[in-house]
Formats: structure tokens, sequence, C-alpha cells
């Protein structure tokens, strides 16, 4: 995916979700009158809002996140300080989350300032070169402001979905007798639709976003498509072989999308490379993949994930390379 395709397509995204939230929002608010609806968007925008700036200190409890200095990890704190200096934006904090999964994300808010972790399982999974090119998809995240654009877009779903969800419980426990009950039904069912409709151009848009970061990745760290094409599939690899492991990060899936890799598609994307020996080498694992056909399962499966199709991710930092 090119980069004037790729920018076209983010644009055209955002252009879609914004004109179908609207032409949503003047059909309801035309059907139902504005006062409760745009009362109810004020508390769901507020609500949003707030989330998005406590959100770092709940990621930080619920991953066991803690802060690194350049004294604990010298190596870490210098490859975040040198690719933030190539990426000409300020250095975010450097942080460490306690969980066993290899996996990275960045976050952060106005109030708790901007954030990169790395698991220890990363560390411990990935050679240094590989790990230098994670972090410089994450630092890609965070000079695009992600965090931002993604928290201002999922709004928008929410609102439909708590239009509808209230409309629905009028309509059930309402007065049975009345005739506005099978209108409540209607509006209930067209916003519970438009918020699906609305949730999955946003889920693209964060698969778009992900490309975005893997070619900020390839800029900033030296022969990066082939570094971060190696991490990826080491990630997946080794989530895949931590069942149980997977199953307790799931109970956090809130904020998988933060993650350079989703953790839930795991068995899905290693497909590939499940009958790979242990002993075979990284770029073997990558060609694997990469002969690898995107099936119709995948493509469906796709769809409904936050993150790119593992074989289609690595095919783009292909042509980058």
């Amino acid at each position: 995916m090119n980069l004037w395709r790729l920018r076209f397509s983010v644009l055209g995204t955002l252009a879609v979700i914004i004109g179908l939230s609207t032409l949503f929002f003047t059909v309801i608010l035309t059907l139902t009158g504005a006062f409760n609806f745009l009362t109810l968007i004020i508390f769901v925008v507020l609500f949003n809002i707030a989330q998005w700036l406590f959100a770092p200190y709940l990621i930080d409890a619920m991953y066991r996140v803690k802060k690194v200095s350049r004294s604990e990890n010298p190596k870490l704190y210098g490859m975040v300080e040198e690719l933030s200096r190539k990426s000409s934006i300020k250095m975010p904090r450097v942080m460490l989350a306690n969980i066993p999964v290899p996996n990275a994300f960045a976050y952060g808010s106005p109030i708790a300032g901007t954030r990169v972790a790395v698991t220890n399982e990363l560390l411990k999974t990935l050679e240094d070169e590989e790990v230098e090119a994670v972090i410089g998809h994450e630092l890609g995240h965070l000079k695009h402001r992600d965090v931002q654009v993604m928290m201002f877009i999922s709004i928008l779903p929410a609102i439909f979905y708590f239009i509808g969800y209230s409309m629905l419980l009028s309509s059930m426990f309402g007065r049975r007798d009345n005739r506005g009950s099978g209108g409540a039904l209607a509006i209930g069912m067209a916003s519970m639709l438009a918020y699906w409709v609305l949730y999955i151009f946003t889920l693209y848009l964060s698969r778009l976003r992900e490309y975005y970061a893997d070619r900020h990745s390839a800029s900033v760290v030296e022969d990066g498509p082939r570094k971060l094409s190696e991490g990826l599939v080491k990630i997946v690899r080794s989530s895949k072989r931590m069942k149980k492991v997977r199953k307790d990060v799931s109970n956090f899936s809130s904020f998988k999308s933060l993650f350079i890799a989703d953790p839930d598609r795991a068995e899905l994307d290693s497909a590939a490379i499940a009958q790979t020996s242990a002993f075979t080498s990284d770029q073997k694992l990558v060609e694997r993949v990469l002969r690898r056909k995107v099936t119709s399962l995948d493509r469906i499966a796709e769809v409904l994930s936050t993150h790119p199709n593992i074989v289609k991710r690595l095919r783009a930092l292909q042509e980058l390379a």
C-alpha cells in the first residue's frame, strides 16, 4: 500500500464516518426531538473524554506498568530517545509492562503525558534490532496522534449504541398502550444498525493506522521493514504458544487495540507458521508467512479486527523494502 493511497484511504474513511454520523444524527433528531438525545450525546462525549484523560492510569494498573529510567535499562531508554529524535517528537516516558505476553503499546493523554511501553516478554522474545523496529512503530502512533484520532472517532459509534440501547429499553418496558413504543423500537434498531456500520468503519480506520505506523518504523529504523517483519512474526508465534496466558490477557480486551499485534488473533494469524521448526531462521519464518494465501475466512476475520491480517501486513512491509 503506497503512501498516497494510504493517506487517501485514511482521509476517505474519516470522511465516511463523519458523514454517516451526521446523516444518522439528522434523521434521529428530526424524528424524536433534540432535547433528550442532545443530553445523552453530551453525556457520552464527556464520558469518553474523561476515559481518554484518565485511561493511562488504568492501563498502568491493569498491565502492571512501571516507568523505566536510563540507569535501569540504558539500552531500551536509548532506543526510545534516539528514535524520538529521528521522529521529531518529544520523547515519551519509557515504560515496562509486567505481563507475560510479547507486545508493545503507545498511549497517553494531556494529563498523563505520552508513554511507550514494552512487555518483559517482548524483550525476551525479540532481538534488539527487532525491539527497535517495534518501538519505531509505537512512536509512529504518537507522531500521528492516533490515540486522539481513535478516541474521537470511537465516540460516534458509542453515541448510537447508547441511543439504540435506551430506545430498545423504552420500547420493551414502556407503556404497552403507547403508540410511540413501535417508533421507539424502530429508532432503537436503526440506531444499533448505525452503531455497527460505524463500528466496522472505525475498525477499518484502526487497521489503516497500523499500516501508517509500520511505515513510520520503516522510515526511522535502518532496514526497518525486515526488522519489523521478523519481530511481528515472532510476536505472533510466541503469542500462540501462550494459550493460557492469552486467555488471561483477553480479559483486558478493552485496550488490545493499543498493542502492536492483537493477542486474540494469534491463533488465526499463526496458521502459516504452525508447523515451522523452532530452529527456523527469522527470515525463513517471514518467507513462510508471505507464501500463505489470504483466504475468505481471513478476510472476514479481518473485518472485525483492529489489526491487519499478518500476511497483508508483511506484504506491505515488503513493498517498503
